[in-house]
């Protein structure tokens, strides 16, 4: 695949997201539904959580380490993030349109989340953690970026349990089509 940047947008602006299969060979794929982690009151969390961020044990960063958070996301198991996958993302991030949300405590990544930022709308492409709550807290304080940077849509692409505590819903494509077209009119900075 090229790494034509202007493409790849063009892509993810349409609904698509870059997945490798088993065979690491890198492919555009879509769904008939999406999952959407709310920016609005239907955001939540655990009480337990909520402690955790009152203890201010984490600090924030947005791409202090971009390129540890893609590793910490690629180290797994089964993992969709190819090495073809993690050039593309170094691109996106050097021209300004990949993100890694971070959290650190006492000067060690802790967790952090990979995204897309195209206009009003963050995708977010996959998150890790290493130290426990690190990602969690990550994403509270994501949304909470997001909602003061005035996004409009955080596309989670796929559902999990994960994110289902935090309140994460499905809509089908055709929402999903109009709410993205709504999110791509408006001018958003994360940074």
């Amino acid at each position: 695949m090229q790494y034509d940047i202007a493409s790849i947008i063009q892509g993810y602006a349409q609904g698509y997201f870059l997945m490798a299969d088993e065979d690491n060979v890198l492919g555009w794929y879509g769904s008939r539904d999406r999952t959407l982690i709310p920016l609005d009151e239907r955001f939540r969390y655990p009480k337990s959580l909520r402690r955790v961020l009152n203890q201010q044990r984490f600090a924030v960063a947005i791409n202090r380490d971009f390129q540890a958070v893609v590793e910490g996301c690629a180290q797994r198991e089964l993992t969709w993030i190819s090495p073809e996958l993690k050039k593309i993302y170094w691109k996106l991030y050097q021209a300004g349109w990949a993100y890694s949300f971070e959290t650190w405590q006492d000067g060690e990544l802790a967790g952090g989340i990979l995204g897309i930022a195209i206009n009003g709308v963050f995708i977010g492409e996959s998150m890790f953690y290493r130290i426990p709550e690190g990602s969690k807290v990550a994403m509270v304080k994501l949304v909470e970026r997001l909602r003061e940077r005035k996004f409009v849509m955080f596309d989670a692409q796929m559902m999990n349990p994960h994110l289902e505590r935090f309140g994460a819903y499905r809509v089908n494509d055709e929402e999903y089509q109009e709410l993205l077209e709504k999110a791509l009119l408006i001018k958003c900075s994360l940074v």
